[in-house]
């Protein structure tokens, strides 16, 4: 056993050795910019989506998942050749994130008061998220701790990447707290075993997101990120945070 691992094996039950973030949503301010893309997109291959349908079934899925989704169920499995898709996505979402990327207020200092570790598990491409944390000035905070759902077989609401996640920062899935902005994740970090703070803090959250999350099993919600902290004690603590 090696030092670390004895450390944490010390610790209580409910410590929080890892914190995993989410990246578009949670760290940036990108959903409505990823739903832009693809209702762009999808349009020019004759698939037709509103900016809502993008928002309210695909946040959270990477977009192989999504185009997957939409040959099954509208019966074209083989009209359309999904790697190319996912490049021709990846360069309208990266001339949307020069224009118009934010941070999500109050990640920075969120960051800075967080104890433990940290890692970035999402469901973009490496490329993208990479471009993403730059253009944001977060990749320094958390390279090369940097997970991306294209190194797995199923990406979220599947638990793989979070377990993924956990493995390569060598912690007990029990002691790690995911930060969710989407269904699938949180769905997903439940299935891996881990506790989940929901966050409805984003630009693309309408009315009813914070219950919705925790429908989906996140143990607290919180809007705005200086809420962070104290959800996190209480994670360690046991008790539940209010849904706002």
């Amino acid at each position: 056993m090696t030092q670390e691992n004895h450390s944490h094996a010390n610790r209580p039950a409910n410590s929080v050795d890892l914190v995993i973030f989410d990246c578009d949503g949670v760290l940036v301010d990108s959903e409505l910019l990823g739903a832009e893309a693809d209702v762009a997109c999808l349009a020019d291959e004759g698939f037709v989506i509103t900016l809502q349908e993008s928002l309210d079934r695909y946040s959270g899925m990477s977009v192989a998942d999504m185009v997957r989704d939409l040959q099954k169920r509208c019966g074209r499995s083989s009209s359309l050749d999904v790697s190319k898709f996912e490049r021709k996505h990846q360069r309208v979402m990266g001339r949307l994130i020069a224009q118009h990327l934010q941070m999500i207020p109050g990640i920075s200092q969120a960051l800075d008061a967080i104890a433990c570790r940290i890692c970035v598990a999402s469901s973009g491409a490496k490329g993208r998220i990479r471009s993403t944390l730059k253009k944001a000035g977060l990749f320094e905070r958390f390279h090369p701790h940097i997970f991306s759902a294209s190194v797995v077989a199923r990406g979220k609401p599947f638990p793989d990447l979070f377990l993924h996640a956990a493995a390569q920062m060598r912690v007990d899935p029990r002691r790690c707290v995911v930060v969710e902005d989407s269904i699938p994740g949180v769905t997903a970090a439940v299935a891996a075993n881990m506790r989940v703070i929901g966050f409805a803090g984003g630009s693309h959250c309408r009315a009813g997101h914070s219950s919705r999350l925790h429908a989906a099993g996140a143990d607290c919600v919180i809007d705005r990120m200086s809420e962070l902290l104290p959800a996190l004690a209480a994670a360690e603590s046991g008790s539940s945070s209010t849904i706002r």
